[in-house]
């Protein structure tokens, strides 16, 4: 599983012109599901998503995790982030998982965070979304599980 999360000053996501979901200050957070991917793997990027150590403290160093300020956590499903682009000009999805997989880790995942952190919000699965986001830093970092 991998996520894309940047460190955010407010994001939103729209589908057909309704936000869907939104937070302030946190983490917007592009999710890819592959293949061989599990509950276990799940859980273990979400353990990271929330304490990965990304907001600054007052000395101004990366020491604080998304639990220690609260802040918020935009979860996005996008498959194409698990595209294999090493060759050709043309991504190929072959290292993505089947849909339905996608989309029960991806639901999974998401039950989970709202579970066990204040404000989570999400983008709709599968659809057409436009993701609107002021990235504070800029902060983006690749986490794989």
């Amino acid at each position: 599983m991998k996520g894309l999360l940047q460190r955010v000053r407010g994001a939103r996501v729209e589908v057909a012109g309704e936000i869907v979901g939104a937070v302030d200050q946190g983490l917007l957070v592009l999710v890819a599901v592959e293949p061989d991917d599990t509950r276990a793997s799940a859980d273990k990027l979400l353990n990271k998503l929330l304490n990965y150590r990304v907001f600054s403290d007052a000395e101004g160093k990366m020491n604080l995790s998304l639990t220690d300020v609260g802040g918020g956590l935009l979860l996005v499903s996008q498959f194409t982030l698990a595209a294999d682009t090493k060759n050709g000009l043309r991504p190929s999805f072959s290292t993505a998982a089947p849909p339905a997989l996608g989309e029960q880790l991806f639901d999974y995942l998401l039950s989970k965070a709202k579970q066990v952190h204040g404000t989570v919000a999400s983008g709709r699965f599968g659809a057409d979304m436009q993701v609107h986001l002021v990235n504070d830093g800029p902060v983006t970092f690749l986490l794989q599980t």
